[in-house]
């Protein structure tokens, strides 16, 4: 009988990655790094540094000018064609014709696995649309689609989860709410996660790693370890081990600025 324990969470490994688009505009430059299994890892940046080309690269959206991605041994479409990888833009995209709960369910019936809708319930009550489940997108608020958008990722159970901005559309109270919820889901799974994220604040509290990047062509600048327990208690933005972390990675994102910028009057 075929065994139901999941699969562990993967490792990825990026081997001289690299992204250049048409017309010559180099977003990534070759970067090789792994990412751990079954931690957060975040990704800081300028606007524009070629973070978000990272992510599609890793979810295979995108393909390599050079180098490439390893996901526990495949590469990303694999992972992603079993419904194992999922991501969450900062755009819901969700289907305006389907209900809350019909976008969410839709997710299992594209990754061919059997839909709960009670599990789908409690995941849709999780995010904060209890009594919403019937509601199509057009009625609700830019934040609450963007709840469903992430219960819509979740909802698979992934071994990877690729979040883009995933808060960027919720006010500032619901972006709170959600950063202290939904952790406690992929850290129950163990699920390996990335973050691509502008707020210093959101990585130092989200993320067990992070990695600073510099102005396109993203490079790496910084590596950073993140010390706090999981799980992540209330408040930890506010205590000065956290402050000072966040000092320390907006002081990397000045310097990675500053190299490139000298970089560029050398040439």
């Amino acid at each position: 009988m075929a065994s139901s324990v999941p699969p562990p969470p993967p490792a990825i490994a990026l081997d001289g990655l690299a992204k250049t688009f048409p017309g010559g505009v180099e977003a990534v430059a070759p970067t090789t790094l792994t990412l751990e299994a079954g931690r957060t890892t975040a990704l800081v940046g300028p606007s524009g540094c070629g973070k978000s080309t990272i992510l599609r690269l890793i979810a295979g959206l995108e393909t390599p000018s050079a180098g490439g991605v390893d996901i526990a041994g495949e590469p990303p479409l694999a992972i992603r064609r079993r419904g194992e990888l999922a991501v969450a833009f900062q755009d819901p995209s969700l289907l305006p014709w389907r209900s809350v709960r019909g976008n969410v369910a839709l997710a299992r019936t594209l990754a061919r696995r059997p839909t709960d809708p009670r599990a789908i319930d409690r995941l849709i009550d999780l995010v904060g649309l209890g009594g919403f489940g019937d509601t199509r997108p057009g009625a609700l608020s830019g934040g609450m689609r963007q709840r469903a958008a992430i219960a819509r990722c979740l909802v698979t159970e992934p071994r990877l989860l690729l979040l883009d901005e995933p808060f960027g559309a919720v006010d500032e109270l619901t972006r709170r709410q959600l950063a202290q919820d939904l952790p406690r889901i992929w850290e129950a799974r163990g699920t390996t996660t990335l973050l691509v994220t502008h707020s210093v604040s959101e990585a130092v509290t989200l993320a067990d790693r992070i990695l600073v990047f510099s102005p396109r062509p993203a490079t790496v600048v910084a590596d950073i370890d993140v010390p706090f327990e999981r799980p992540r208690a209330p408040g930890l933005a506010s205590r000065p081990e956290a402050i000072t972390l966040a000092e320390r990675v907006s002081s990397a994102l000045a310097e990675g600025r500053a190299a490139r910028e000298r970089s560029l009057a050398a040439q």
